[in-house]
């Protein structure tokens, strides 16, 4: 994996020492091949990718072409803002894709289930960043209830509630039950849930102690599958937002051709996702005793 990404970023046109010349600040051919030097960039890619895995076994990410910082202090400082706007969205889609999905599967083939499902389908079909471009339309230009960009109101004293309504428009555009509805549909069909009933079993303990577990599993799965897809996503939203997390961070290093701290965020990605497969197995045995290994 950090062999392909370490390709992928060689073969972006431009490097590092590139970037940072602009038409107001010229630079002779000679200063640039000096800083290239500096840098390491004047050897040949398989020397620098062997170098950089060198430094990796040693837990040392490097540092950073465009700021000189070490790279793990650089996406250090992020990841605060990327948590709070992944862990909220998270948290947020769950519980409405949850709530809604059952709701939709115990109303089935009602009004109320075709708008639920209909708004599911809406929700998923709509790119993240339309959808955040389109709220920052309607709520922040036209009715103005949010800010545009930011985690905070530059020159104000940090608050709880400054931060939640920064928080909001990005919050909503990463924030969807198909899943859910199918899942409790077809567990809702079984008879040992016919039984329950004609035993006199509530509705809501029907729901919640019987069929909700056995409905877990699906969910759990697009549970683990939307972790990555969240993060994905946070890159292209913090960039709309301008929110100043690990998304804006990989966007930036981009455009600079920072290629130590693109490695960095991109071996750091790759380990959410293994991390988020990784609890999902976990989370299947917890569930469903019937998973686990004796």
């Amino acid at each position: 994996m950090t062999l392909l990404l370490f390709l992928l970023a060689e073969m972006m046109p431009g490097d590092a020492i590139t970037a940072m010349v602009t038409p107001d600040a010229p630079t002779s051919r000679h200063a640039l091949e000096e800083m290239k030097a500096t840098l390491g960039l004047d050897k040949p890619w398989p020397i620098r990718y062997g170098l950089w895995l060198a430094q990796l076994l040693r837990g040392n990410l490097g540092y950073s072409y465009s700021n000189f910082q070490p790279i793990s202090k650089t996406i250090a400082s992020r990841l605060p803002a990327t948590f709070e706007l992944m862990g909220a969205s998270l948290l947020l889609s769950i519980s409405m894709g949850v709530v809604l999905g059952i709701i939709s599967a115990l109303k089935k083939y009602t009004a109320v289930d075709m708008f639920l499902t209909v708004l599911g389908f809406i929700g998923q079909s709509i790119p993240v960043f339309f959808m955040g471009l389109a709220l920052i339309y309607l709520f922040s230009l036209r009715v103005e209830w949010f800010p545009v960009s930011g985690i905070a109101t530059p020159g104000r004293p940090f608050s709880l509630a400054d931060n939640l309504s920064h928080l909001a428009l990005p919050l909503l555009s990463l924030s969807i039950m198909r899943i859910t509805r199918s899942s409790f549909l077809d567990v809702l069909q079984n008879e040992y849930l016919l039984v329950a009933r004609a035993k006199g079993v509530s509705e809501k303990r029907l729901v919640l102690h019987h069929a909700a577990r056995n409905a877990l599993i699906p969910i759990i799965t697009v549970i683990g599958l939307n972790i990555p897809v969240i993060f994905a996503g946070a890159v292209i939203i913090e960039t709309v937002f301008q929110w100043p997390g690990i998304g804006l961070l990989y966007m930036t290093a981009i455009g600079q051709r920072d290629h130590p701290l693109i490695m960095g965020l991109a071996l750091m990605s790759a380990i959410v996702v293994f991390a988020s497969n990784l609890s999902v197995d976990i989370t299947y045995a917890l569930v469903d005793p019937r998973l686990r290994y004796d």
